[in-house]
């Protein structure tokens, strides 16, 4: 496994060995060993996959009071994905970080607890899936708005399709204060 550093302390981009032939590929997703290595020790309890159609965004989503470190790839698809920093203490406070993920490549992110999470789908339609470090729990889950102009972010996609409740999210300011 390659491992490359984005900028953002803790925040991994992760290259998993893949065995190609003409029948096709074979790729470890997890290991615990392999991924504590590369300092992903977290247990992780609860696994998530999501299929979504051309356009979506997803997010940005967080929960407030027990954070999740999510292991997210795409699994089928192109995806561009994008996590906001909402540590107290890091020197990225406030800032967002994209990357593409698609099934071709197989790149993981590792997501550590205290980001904003979402994404917007690129292709025809994806299978996002992702392993997360505690449970989901509905009455703990926070939000920023997508479309918040200091973020800025460029979800490359048009006309994006947005739930109504991710359309009603708070700006970052009113996250972080």
């Amino acid at each position: 496994m390659i491992v490359y550093e984005s900028g953002f302390n803790g925040l991994l981009i992760l290259e998993p060995e893949v065995f190609c032939d003409d029948r096709g590929f074979f790729m470890e997703t997890f290991q615990s060993e392999k991924y504590t290595e590369v300092g992903i020790a977290a247990p992780f309890v609860q696994d998530n996959l999501s299929r979504s159609s051309h356009g979506v965004v997803r997010g940005l989503h967080f929960q407030k009071h027990k954070p999740q470190g999510k292991l997210v790839t795409c699994i089928s698809g192109k995806v561009l994905d994008v996590v906001v920093d909402l540590r107290p203490d890091s020197e990225s406070l406030g800032q967002a970080f994209s990357i593409i993920l698609d099934s071709e490549k197989r790149t993981q992110l590792w997501v550590p607890p205290g980001f904003a999470h979402g994404f917007s789908v690129l292709s025809e339609s994806a299978h996002f899936f992702y392993k997360c470090t505690d449970y989901y729990f509905p009455h703990d889950e926070g939000g920023i708005l997508w479309s918040d102009p200091d973020l800025a972010i460029d979800w490359l996609v048009t006309n994006p399709s947005v739930s109504e409740k991710d359309q009603k999210l708070p700006s970052l300011r009113e996250v972080i204060g």
